[in-house]
């Protein structure tokens, strides 16, 4: 795996869970930074910045965002498994998502100094907001 270059995003992220059939939080789509909403046939998952969760969700907050510097080829692989590799043999719980351009990486805010240093420790660099 090429060495990567990974942000650590400032703030803190929630992700929550709605019904299937529950609308989408448009508002949150009005918002500047990173939110993901997905629907499945099972569930309407949000992740947002802590304090903006749809009123009702169930939620699992406190996790920190790691955005990995794009954008990345399409055809590229391993990435997600290169990170999830280094992470799970540091004992770091994950939760990631792709979007067009990349992919990201949420870690527990307990877990941030642990994943920033397997990564680093795997030969990724890893900035930390400022």
């Amino acid at each position: 795996m090429k060495r990567l270059a990974i942000d650590v995003q400032p703030g803190e992220y929630t992700v929550a869970r709605l019904e299937p059939d529950a609308p989408v939080p448009a508002a949150l789509l009005e918002r500047p930074g990173f939110v993901s909403v997905t629907r499945t046939l099972a569930e309407l998952s949000v992740i947002c910045a802590s304090g903006d969760e749809p009123e009702g969700a169930r939620v699992e907050a406190g996790w920190r965002l790691l955005t990995v510097r794009g954008p990345l080829a399409f055809q590229l692989t391993g990435i997600i498994a290169a990170l999830a590799n280094e992470l799970a043999a540091a004992g770091v719980a994950l939760f990631t998502l792709s979007t067009f351009d990349t992919d990201h990486v949420l870690v527990k805010r307990a877990d941030l100094e642990r994943a920033v240093n397997a990564l680093r420790g795997a030969g990724h660099e890893v900035a930390l907001p400022g």
